[in-house]
């Protein structure tokens, strides 16, 4: 009996036991067959996505705390992907209607398509790599057309055969546009920056009928002197393929900009800011929620050592004297090919830059509206010639020579040298050039005055390149200058055995004087010989140069930091009278003047004499040879006033004559903020000075 209870009761147990293992077996089959879908569907509409927000670039302003670049608010045409159609219909139609109304506004469209706009479709010339980039990102062979292209577009994005070859070239356009950007939840698409009020007006009509289509108000960099040293301020656009693989780990975006030359380029780190995080949770296809997370920190804010009113008026002066030797009307006329050039300015005490003049210029506003006509203009305007322009720096080096020569002993200042126009030191061979005349007798100050060729071709020749290519680099000449801006600013050489062996170049002992006088193989910049000069001044101590004075917060706020001067080197003055004597040769030259030249009556005066300013000048000129013995160029450095030293400056116009006669434009427009210096074309007279000399600050 107890044997059958036992048994009924294990029957019993293991049948409840198979009957909740079926319940559960069944439920979990719904679970996955029935509402399997449903539930995948909640999961995958239920998530949440972090969308970054650009923060201000940081700006650009002179020494005067003036504007040269800066941010205003502006209207941005977006599209969010997160309420964008994933249809490719209901998108291809959205984004026709934005491009028709941003084109029909003059609202600048962003298009990356490298093909032409209209039939027959071509690739666009000069972008061959992004033309190959199409090729591979759309999936098409290596050799397709751009009419290959089209086709490939319209089946990737579904474009319909209804539309126009217009019509689907404007959204190919756009489509691959937003795949170069990255168009995700987490990166939105700018269709145009900055448009007009037009364009804004109407696209708010239409909103109802453009999904995920915005206008964001957002900071649109703004040129405001694009005339001021456009070179060293740079321009800013949008990150290319190559860039981002480089940048991406540093947080950087396929639809960033970045800085693209000078200071942009150069500061890129301190005026990029922070960005900032949207959060957007979106359920069952709908946002349910979208705050922002992060605020966006401006960049910071860069203020330059240039002043942009002098700036403007250096710039002024080099174009005038180009345009006064292009057309002079004296018989005795020379330099008349003089077709570009240079000036620098240096602060004697820091070193920083005061103003950078490069001829010819343009203006930031041209280079981005029309690149193409600014990169073709007449004898290379993107060429910075105040810091990459190379030069045979001429007599200006016989400032080095006369500094190595005296400082090792090898001269003292009373020694003299008897000039008889040529040199004689070798019986079968008279350099050249020659001497500017039959001086006789002279020591190293009067050498300096005369610029006596034969004087410093003998000097060279007892002391040697080595020495004199030693002094060459104390000054700068061939080395870096710690100008911000980086590549931009080129090295040159100094005239060596070793420059020579590397160019597979013959060295010879007439190479050691040429040298000595700033000819043969040596190649400087502006930028560099005014860094000799302020070298010269500061009695042997050269500081590097810069032109970022300080950086501020945005709306400068508040001081981040402040450029503190650096010694780069020093010339230890071994007599105690080196200096003295080099400083006292350049005065005179300052006051020497040996020629009347007749063709100085079309514009300029006896009144640009430097012997007119209160106090003495230091100079040094220079007629350095260029393509051949009969193409020369002018050159000179400087520095005022002699005995206090304030500035240093250097100058260079290529196939010119006459340099020197824009220093006294340059000292009085530093000193005197009402000088005015007005166009030549439109000038009776270069100087427009509202003020007589006297009133110069002493």
């Amino acid at each position: 009996m107890n044997g059958a209870a036992e048994k009924l009761r294990f029957i019993l147990l293991l049948a409840a036991t198979l009957l909740v293992m079926s319940l559960g077996a069944l439920q979990l089959m719904k679970i996955q067959l029935v509402d399997g879908s449903s539930y995948l569907a909640v999961s995958q509409s239920s998530n949440s996505a972090q969308q970054v927000i650009n923060a201000p670039r940081g700006e650009i302003v002179d020494s005067q705390g003036e504007y040269i670049i800066s941010n205003k608010s502006g209207f941005n045409a977006v599209a969010e992907k997160a309420f964008f159609p994933a249809d490719d219909e209901a998108a291809n139609r959205i984004i026709l209607t934005v491009a028709r109304v941003l084109d029909e506004e003059d609202a600048s469209r962003e298009d990356a398509l490298p093909i032409t706009f209209t039939e027959p479709f071509e690739f666009i010339p000069d972008r061959e790599g992004d033309i190959a980039r199409l090729r591979k990102n759309i999936g098409v062979q290596v050799y397709a057309t751009a009419e290959d292209c089209i086709t490939a577009m319209e089946m990737r994005y579904g474009i319909s055969e209804s539309y126009s070859e217009e019509e689907k070239r404007i959204i190919a356009g756009v489509r691959y546009t937003m795949l170069l950007r990255d168009f995700s939840v987490s990166n939105r698409f700018t269709f145009a920056e900055d448009i007009p009020m037009s364009a804004v007006v109407r696209l708010k009509e239409l909103s109802f009928e453009l999904d995920g289509v915005d206008i964001s108000e957002e900071a649109v960099r703004v040129t405001n002197m694009g005339d001021v040293v456009p070179h060293l301020i740079g321009t800013v656009g949008p990150i290319s393929a190559e860039e981002y693989a480089e940048l991406k780990a540093s947080g950087y975006a396929l639809n960033d900009s970045l800085g693209k030359g000078g200071i942009e380029k150069a500061m890129e780190d301190t005026l990029r800011g922070h960005k900032g995080t949207r959060t957007i949770e979106i359920l069952d296809g709908l946002v349910i929620n979208d705050e922002i997370t992060e605020e966006a920190v401006p960049g910071n804010t860069i203020k330059l050592t240039i002043d942009s009113n002098y700036q403007r008026k250096v710039q002024q002066i080099l174009e005038n004297h180009i345009y006064w030797l292009q057309n002079q009307e004296s018989s005795a006329a020379k330099g008349t090919d003089a077709n570009a050039g240079a000036l620098v300015v240096l602060d004697v005490k820091t070193g920083a830059l005061l103003a950078a003049a490069t001829y010819p210029t343009y203006d930031l506003l041209d280079y981005i509206n029309d690149y193409s006509a600014v990169a073709n203009g007449d004898n290379a305007p993107l060429t910075n010639r105040a810091t990459s322009g190379l030069y045979r720096p001429g007599s200006t080096f016989k400032t080095v020579t006369a500094t190595a020569a005296l400082n090792e002993g090898i001269i003292t200042a009373t020694d003299e040298i008897d000039c008889r126009k040529y040199y004689t030191y070798w019986e079968d061979w008279k350099p050249y050039p020659e001497c500017t005349g039959l001086h006789g007798r002279l020591n190293v100050i009067e050498a300096l005055r005369e610029s006596c060729n034969i004087f410093f071709y003998d000097v060279g020749r007892i002391m040697g390149i080595d020495r004199i290519a030693s002094y060459a680099s104390l000054y700068g000449l061939g080395e870096e200058m710690g100008l911000e801006i980086g590549r931009g600013v080129k090295k040159g050489y100094i005239a060596t055995p070793e420059k020579f062996e590397e160019m597979r170049w013959t060295w010879q002992a007439g190479n050691v004087i040429q040298a000595a006088i700033g000819q043969s193989d040596t190649y400087v910049t502006p930028l560099q010989m005014a860094a000799q000069a302020m070298t010269i001044a500061n009695h042997g101590t050269r500081y590097q140069t810069y032109m970022v004075d300080s950086i501020y917060t945005y709306n400068m706020n508040e001081l981040v930091s402040k450029t503190e001067p650096v010694t780069a080197a020093v010339i230890p003055d071994k007599t105690g009278t080196t200096f003295d004597s080099v400083i006292e040769g350049m005065k005179q030259a300052a006051a020497f003047e040996p020629y009347y030249y007749p063709a100085l009556k079309d514009y300029y005066t006896e009144s640009y004499l430097l012997t007119d300013l209160p106090q003495a000048a230091a100079i040094k000129t220079g007629t350095p040879q260029m393509r051949s013995k009969e193409d020369t160029g002018s050159a000179f450095i400087g520095f005022y006033p002699a005995d206090d030293p304030q500035i240093a400056f250097s100058g260079f116009v290529e196939h010119g004559e006459y340099s020197k006669l824009m220093i006294k434009d340059i000292i009085s427009a530093y000193y005197d903020k009402n000088y005015v210096i007005e166009p030549l074309d439109e000038a009776s007279s270069v100087s427009g000075s509202e003020s007589d000399d006297d009133d110069i600050e002493e």
